[in-house]
């Protein structure tokens, strides 16, 4: 090898006599060199190593402004006629990773024609893969985040990603492509990879089992995300009783804030595993209100059901649409029960309805002559004299 550097070095010396020689006038052009000693000096150039690494430079930076007029040019015409803005982004974002990989291509070809020595080249280019690595690193970030938020938004198209679990596959798409980076650094330094593996496998043992209890609320997160039983600013109901509005999803836990304004933090495994009641749920967030009224016995029921409709309709948290409905539903011991049902726009909305329904109810059957019975009791006790028979 040392013997090839003090050639290199000699053709480089001739080169430069040459040169001298050659153009002893500084202002003399290479047009009045005979045709004879261009060819000479053409195949002298062919001889020195750095020359040709210069020009193979040289090439990379031409292909890659060729390929960036490209990109930008000829496919972001293709990309606007598209009804869509998505690719158009795709294009800005690779345009730029494109042109610095081209040149680190043309950089590599080029250490390879120098022949520095093994020990210096394979420094180089490794040096050459780390920055190709952070270069397509960082550019599998953005065109993750801008592709993932441009299917989002395609909600008709694209039913597995919406707008609340955009975070989550943002997130895990990021850790999949920082795993794959950190893998190929240390594949491009040459790095042995078994002990790292075998550190990892160990360090995974241990951590699942000093962090149980944590992965299953991490993992009940994920479901909860993707299977979405409930969403931000949702009402729901647990088995354990707790009723609220649903103020955050988080990968540990879920957070409620209840109708007494307190918040209530409940881990997602125990979520996970629980019936849950969603009262946002359904076809429309609209819930439905419901009080149950006596009556007296010989009432006109007609007369119960116009009066009972009207004092449902008054209440300021009932809408008009789907219209109150009244029901009778049972003649019980001491009265003919009646159902009153409205519907409320929100789900938070329910105590105050209930309250105001009743109290219109009331009111109305006041004013109406209607009786509201409560029960009546015949207590007879045992051994107790006989009352006298009526004189006949």
């Amino acid at each position: 090898m040392a013997s090839d550097n003090r050639s290199h070095a000699q053709k480089r010396d001739e080169f430069c006599y040459f040169l001298a020689d050659r153009c002893p006038d500084s202002h003399e052009s290479a047009e009045e060199m005979p045709l004879d000693e261009l060819i000479a000096f053409a195949r002298e150039i062919q001889d020195v190593a750095w020359v040709r690494a210069a020009v193979v430079v040289l090439i990379s930076l031409l292909l890659a402004k060729i390929v960036d007029l490209v990109i930008c040019h000829l496919l972001l015409r293709l990309a606007a006629l598209s009804n869509t803005d998505l690719d158009d982004q795709l294009i800005h974002l690779l345009h730029r990773p494109l042109f610095i990989s081209v040149v680190l291509v043309g950089l590599h070809a080029a250490i390879k024609i120098l022949e520095l020595g093994e020990g210096i080249e394979r420094i180089l280019i490794a040096s050459i893969g780390t920055a190709a690595i952070f270069v397509w690193t960082g550019a599998g970030f953005r065109l993750t985040s801008a592709l993932l938020s441009g299917l989002s938004r395609l909600a008709n198209r694209v039913t597995w990603l919406e707008a609340r679990s955009l975070p989550l596959f943002d997130n895990l798409s990021k850790i999949v492509i920082f795993s794959l980076a950190v893998y190929w650094l240390l594949v491009t330094w040459d790095l042995n990879l078994a002990p790292w593996l075998a550190s990892a496998g160990i360090v995974g043992i241990a951590v699942g089992f000093a962090a149980k209890d944590s992965l299953a609320n991490l993992f009940g997160g994920l479901f909860i995300i993707m299977d979405a039983p409930y969403k931000i600013n949702d009402f729901i109901i647990l088995d354990s009783g707790e009723r609220g509005r649903v103020i955050k999803i988080g990968l540990r836990s879920t957070r409620l804030l209840t109708r007494d304004d307190v918040e209530v933090t409940l881990p997602n495994s125990y979520i996970a595993n629980s019936k849950v009641v969603n009262e946002s749920g359904g076809p429309y967030e609209k819930t439905r209100v419901a009080i149950v009224v006596g009556v007296a016995y010989g009432s006109d029921i007609d007369r119960v059901r116009e009066v009972l409709h009207g004092a449902a309709e008054s209440v300021e948290f009932v809408v008009s649409d789907p219209a109150p409905r009244v029901q009778f539903i049972e003649m019980g011991d001491s009265a003919l029960l009646f159902r009153v049902q409205g519907w409320v726009d929100q789900p938070a909305m329910r105590g105050r309805c209930i309250d105001g329904m009743n109290t219109a109810v009331y009111k109305a059957l006041s004013q109406a002559n209607i009786e509201i019975p409560f029960p009546q009791r015949v207590v007879t006790m045992a051994g107790a004299p006989a009352e006298p028979a009526p004189p006949s």
